[in-house]
């Protein structure tokens, strides 16, 4: 089975679970939300893979579905790059990768931002480290997929919405597809 065809069957798999701790969506609901935000926002098609898989980490650890009310940090966001590295360009992985500090240094860089997040991103957001130092700022803003990783994270926050309506899974397949490496 092909990495495309084993993402598809996580998502069909434990896709219904709920996003991050009750919100009030499911993984696939959120992922698919945050995918066509970056769609009809413009994004480049590896920026749609990359919203697409953002959170894959979060199917594929075996980890309990409440793990910010118990504590835990999962690193989902490392998780993925780990895993999907060998298959994706870094175009989609990079920004997945950094869709988590992406949302610390907009808490440090945009204090509005802070109060646009869930109780839930509060919560997961001091487990990751909180907002970033300004040497951290700095660090993040050399890196080569940060302007993608801030628009991901934007549309992260959007991808919430339990009455929204999106294509399904099916469609963002040939997004995947080219974003794989060669």
């Amino acid at each position: 089975m092909g990495i495309v065809d084993q993402i598809f069957d996580a998502f069909q798999n434990y896709g219904d679970q709920l996003y991050e701790g009750g919100e009030a969506v499911t993984q696939l609901q959120h992922a698919l939300q945050t995918a066509y935000a970056a769609e009809q926002d413009g994004a480049s098609d590896t920026l749609i893979a990359a919203a697409i898989l953002h959170d894959y980490g979060h199917l594929v650890h075996d980890l309990p579905q409440e793990i910010v009310a118990r504590g835990i940090d999962d690193k989902h966001e490392e998780l993925v790059a780990a895993l999907l590295e060998p298959y994706f360009v870094p175009a989609v992985t990079e920004p997945a990768r950094l869709h988590v500090p992406a949302k610390r240094y907009l808490c440090a860089v945009e204090p509005s931002y802070f109060s646009q997040l869930s109780p839930v991103s509060v919560q997961s957001l001091a487990l990751q480290g909180g907002p970033f130092s300004n040497t951290e700022v700095k660090a993040f803003e050399a890196s080569p997929y940060f302007a993608d990783a801030v628009r991901l994270r934007r549309y992260d926050e959007i991808g919430k919405d339990p009455d929204a309506v999106t294509p399904d899974l099916g469609y963002y397949r040939s997004f995947l597809e080219d974003g794989l490496r060669a």
